[in-house]
């Protein structure tokens, strides 16, 4: 007897096998474009964006004058009065200007939109909106008799758990941080692994920083990487060739050892924490530079974490609050916009998404879940979830992370490595909770998603369990 699910599958195949002739000519179709008609798409949703930024870089300035009092213009003094008539004026130019701006990108696309289309209709034997529209119109028709809609593709959400692979394992005397699947050790010395099928094999050893290298993040467009150490330095490590690497460049700059790195998706942004208190943005030019320093803690900054549109920032420290910090689209310059007060300080946050993030208090047996209010367009606590701890310690080298494909959140508290599944209504549940017999536990989930590498104080072992759907 046929399941009411292959039923649904076989009648959504039958759909594809129909539609198959129609949509091969219609992707033959698209594919004659000239690469000039594809440059031209390309330079549409480049207008698409530029016109967003214009646009929000306008409204930011005005609300910068909203909330003015004017009846306090008696109070101030002359030069204050100056300053802000000046300011009042420079706001009307930048008004005008803006949009100018606005208007002419706006032909622009309009412009780009015309000669798309005219190319189009002159090269084009098949006309691609009548195909679509008659695939539009044919699977309409097949649905109203179909007894469920068809299908939206979602995350896979089947349990899981991450099973020790024993023969795997390495002994390792001593050791701080992982990135990716690759491992440092306490002695000053890099040590790269390569994992094939579950096996380690150590192929590279790398000394350069003069104490304890804290945290180690490789590019995502190159093999290059970025290290921090407690000497206080950030080394710029360049591949070449051979799985041999060389320093590149040193970023000196923090008072106190560097306890977290990031960087961003198009690897043009270094973003560094420090025990000084600090936060420093380093940009590439022709050399990295500290562009900016945010200064707003007053403790040892423990985690950072940039959200999916990479334009706010969160940090955690032992001053009990969690800064919010975003890219202000009118300078591109970073600034604190919101400050949460915690009741126990945490080493470890990270962002699920753009409205929402989880932040770990210390040794607490809860991790506390974050969402951006849509009204007020600040964060806010909106749920605390269970979690294990097991000690009344607890190291910060062990970043978390969240993910996305496998709706998986990575959270190290105390003793305990909580492997927890975010579900389609938001909660989130442990899936998996890994106890260890020290809360010396460094180690991180492989980019893709497979391999969760850990080395603990209590075995000192490098050991690598694999997910098992």
């Amino acid at each position: 007897m046929l399941c009411e699910k292959d039923i649904n599958f076989d009648f959504n195949l039958g759909i594809c096998v129909k539609q198959a002739s129609k949509i091969e000519n219609f992707i033959t179709a698209y594919m004659n474009l000239t690469n000039e008609e594809i440059c031209l798409k390309s330079s549409l949703d480049h207008f698409k964006i530029s016109t967003e930024i214009t646009l929000d870089s306008l409204i930011n300035f005005f609300l910068s004058y909203n909330n003015f009092n004017f009846q306090q213009i008696p109070d101030l003094g002359l030069s204050q009065i100056d300053n802000l008539i000046k300011d009042l004026c420079q706001l009307e130019d930048c008004e005008e200007n803006l949009y100018k701006q606005l208007k002419q990108q706006i032909q622009q696309i309009t412009q780009i939109v015309n000669e798309i289309l005219k190319k189009i209709k002159n090269k084009t034997n098949m006309k691609g909106n009548d195909i679509l529209k008659s695939l539009h119109c044919n699977i309409d028709k097949q649905i109203l008799v179909q007894p469920k809609p068809l299908s939206i593709l979602k995350p896979n959400l089947n349990p899981f758990t991450f099973e020790l692979m024993d023969q795997n394992s390495i002994k390792q005397q001593e050791w701080y941080q992982i990135t990716q699947s690759q491992q440092l050790d306490l002695k000053m010395t890099l040590k790269f692994f390569n994992i094939n099928k579950g096996d380690l094999i150590i192929y590279s050893q790398l000394r350069e920083h003069k104490n304890h290298v804290n945290t180690l993040n490789f590019m995502k467009n190159s093999n290059n990487f970025v290290s921090g150490s407690i000497d206080r330095s950030i080394i710029i490590w360049q591949e070449n060739g051979h799985n041999q690497w060389k320093c590149q460049q040193k970023l000196n700059g923090h008072q106190e050892q560097i306890s977290c790195l990031l960087l961003n998706n198009i690897d043009e942004l270094i973003i560094s924490g420090s025990q000084d208190g600090t936060i420093k943005f380093w940009m590439k030019q022709n050399q990295w530079i500290c562009q900016q320093t945010i200064s707003d803690h007053t403790g040892w900054v423990y985690s950072l974490s940039l959200n999916e549109e990479q334009n706010k920032l969160i940090s955690c420290q032992t001053d009990q609050q969690i800064l919010v910090i975003e890219l202000l689209k009118w300078d591109k310059k970073w600034s604190v916009t919101q400050k949460l007060k915690v009741d126990q300080y945490g080493c470890r946050l990270c962002f699920i998404n753009d409205n929402q993030f989880t932040f770990q208090p210390f040794c607490k047996e809860q991790i506390h879940l974050y969402e951006l209010d849509s009204n007020t367009k600040w964060y806010k606590k909106v749920k605390q979830i269970a979690v294990k701890c097991g000690s009344s310690n607890d190291v910060s080298l062990f970043p978390q992370q969240y993910f996305k494909q496998k709706c998986l959140l990575v959270n190290k508290n105390g003793c305990n490595i909580n492997l927890m599944r975010k579900q389609e209504n938001g909660d989130f549940i442990i899936e998996q909770s890994i106890q260890y017999n020290s809360y010396i536990i460094f180690g991180q989930l492989s980019n893709d998603g497979e391999y969760l590498i850990t080395w603990d104080y209590e075995s000192k072992e490098i050991q690598i369990r694999k997910c098992k759907d």
